[in-house]
């Protein structure tokens, strides 16, 4: 979704949301639980065993082709993961176990799409997740090696852990190991009111999405797809849920967030009826009741500093979720105007297209996380609401720590980028000219009588840059955002924007300021004290510290005995004056 970002730049205040309906689409899907299809593989147990896959083409199952996401046909286990999966296979010989082991999600899926996965969840069909770790660690110490790490994580349903999880340490590797499972839902809750241990079957169809729903067998060396069609969908590139969409996003509305989060991730196509049942008012009335606003900042938080954050939120847009998930305060100014959620996204686009334009090294990862969050709540930097003491308040504060639930610090970073981002707007004409007498709208800073002119440009810019630190960039990219610019095609206005970031980030370097908050000032407060012949601190202390660092920008190659020299001739004319 791209909107010209030549509206971006006229807009300083927020803009409403709008309500989108999705229409023009129906389900209908009952629930049918069918025999397991097991695909069998042929392996010699080498050091490296290739799990082969057997799936039916496009035309056998009357589906015509969708996509050409690339799928493996084997699963390459490594040497590490063959060594943990032999030392479970060798505890369930030892102590004559008839239990079956599964790696259940993420890692069948990644490992089909030829990723790495680090993140290896054993399910087992008939104990617990603690008895077979006891087992395990039985087994190791009687071969003579150690058992590492072996804990307990308690169920904690508020955070997505609905059973008991038992973990231990193989090979550097951490696996968790916990019983297959079979759940029941109350109506106002995401906390299943009944639970057993069930059958793979159940397991597989009480999961999320049918790609995060198949099985490796290790015992059998084979990947289990009870659904019928978890290969199928990671083939064609559809996230699916296994039980109809509509019946499985109330029972845990969670579940909505996490198809958007995955299908952003591997850009798959969501599927039709997913996507009204989604949409629909019951669901999204269950997503705000049901689920706590820290597992919903969580998840967002996955989108943004994910692969595709942008097909993330417009995927959240599409869907009308956009105001449940960012939720407001309720009463708020200026009153926010139609295309909010639209223009929002289109700033979110400007500023992860410009980061690649830029290149990945050009910011940290906290730092991407920051700006993206930064550029997407920019058409909201004006807007505030009232707390119950009457004070005003950012609505930007009130979304990071109240309808996400992220760190108070995330909150405070983000209102500086927005606040910082006017100062560097301001210092543009002169950075990007190299001359000290375009500077214009520099009122944030106090009087600058006392600074040369030519030096002028130098001393707002470190003032600026000692109040960002390491988040220079950040507000830079914030501020090339808003920069006007007066053509319509938008990879033309890309281009550009990332040529003005560049001039001034040049010309700041050339200033020798890329980190001049590392620079320690020349003098200090027992300094200036001594020299105007104070007895105590307060404001003038403040306010002669802040213009000793003024001349020191002004003066880089200045020593302390000529700032303090400085100083005093400043404190005699001020004192005549008087």
């Amino acid at each position: 979704m791209r909107v010209a970002l030549k509206t971006a730049t006229r807009l300083l205040v927020a803009h409403p949301v709008s309500n989108l309906s999705v229409r023009g689409f129906s389900f209908s899907q009952s629930l049918k639980l069918t025999p397991t299809v097991v695909l069998p593989l042929h392996s010699h147990r080498p050091a490296k065993t290739l799990v082969r896959i057997a799936t039916p083409s496009f035309r056998s199952c009357g589906c015509a082709p969708m996509s050409t996401v690339q799928v493996r046909d084997r699963i390459d286990i490594s040497d590490t993961e063959r060594s943990i999966f032999d030392r479970l296979l060798a505890t369930l010989r030892h102590f004559h176990l008839q239990t079956q082991l599964r790696v259940a999600g993420g890692w069948v899926r990644d490992k089909l799409l030829g990723k790495e996965c680090y993140d290896i969840d054993i399910a087992l069909d008939n104990m617990m997740g603690t008895e077979f770790v006891d087992k395990v660690r039985e087994y190791l110490l009687s071969i003579g090696e150690d058992a590492q790490g072996v804990c307990v994580i308690e169920s904690n349903p508020d955070q997505s852990k609905h059973l008991e999880t038992a973990r231990m340490r193989l090979f550097d590797m951490w696996i968790d190991f916990v019983n297959l499972r079979s759940e029941e839902y109350t109506e106002n809750s995401r906390i299943p009111s009944k639970q057993r241990i069930g059958t793979a079957e159940e397991d597989a169809y009480r999961r999320d999405l049918t790609i995060n729903s198949l099985f490796y067998n290790i015992n059998t060396d084979s990947v289990e797809d009870f659904t019928k069609r978890g290969i199928l969908d990671l083939k064609s590139g559809k996230i699916v849920t296994p039980l109809p969409p509509k019946a499985t996003f109330l029972d845990d509305p969670l579940r909505v967030l996490r198809a958007i989060r995955f299908g952003a991730r591997f850009e798959f196509t969501l599927d039709e009826d997913l996507k009204v049942a989604a949409s629909c008012d019951d669901v999204k009335d269950a997503l705000a009741a049901k689920i706590s606003r820290e597992r919903i900042g969580t998840e967002i938080d996955l989108m943004i500093s994910g692969n595709q954050p942008v097909k993330a939120m417009t995927y959240i847009y599409d869907l009308t979720l956009f105001r449940i998930v960012f939720s407001l305060s309720p009463e708020f100014e200026p009153a926010i105007s139609d295309g909010c959620e639209r223009l929002c996204i289109s700033c979110l686009d400007t500023a992860w297209n410009l980061v690649q334009l830029l290149g990945e090294s050009t910011f940290t990862a906290e730092q991407k996380r920051l700006a993206l969050y930064a550029a997407l709540f920019l058409p909201l930097r004006n807007t505030t609401y009232r707390e119950k003491k009457a004070k005003t308040v950012p609505v930007v504060n009130h979304i990071i720590r109240e309808s996400l639930k992220r760190k108070a610090k995330d909150a405070e970073v983000v209102l500086n980028l927005h606040q910082a981002s006017h100062k560097f707007l301001s210092l543009f004409p002169c950075l990007t000219s190299g001359k000290d007498d375009q500077v214009v709208g520099h009122d944030w800073m106090g009087d600058l009588v006392d600074v040369p002119v030519y030096s002028r440009v130098r001393v707002l810019t470190g003032f600026l840059l000692r109040e960002l630190k390491d988040f220079w960039r950040v507000a830079l990219l914030i501020s090339t955002i808003l920069h006007p610019i007066d053509i319509e095609d938008e990879p033309s206005q890309l281009d550009i924007r990332r040529d003005l970031f560049n001039t001034v980030e040049n010309a700041i370097t050339k200033l020798g300021l890329e980190r001049i908050w590392d620079v320690k000032q020349l003098i200090n407060g027992k300094d200036v004290m001594n020299t105007l012949g104070l007895k105590g601190g307060g404001p003038l202390v403040k306010e002669s510290l802040d213009k000793a660092m003024a001349w020191q920008l002004a003066h880089p190659s200045g020593t302390a005995e000529d700032c303090v020299e400085w100083l005093r001739e400043t404190n005699s004319k001020r004192v005549k004056l008087q």
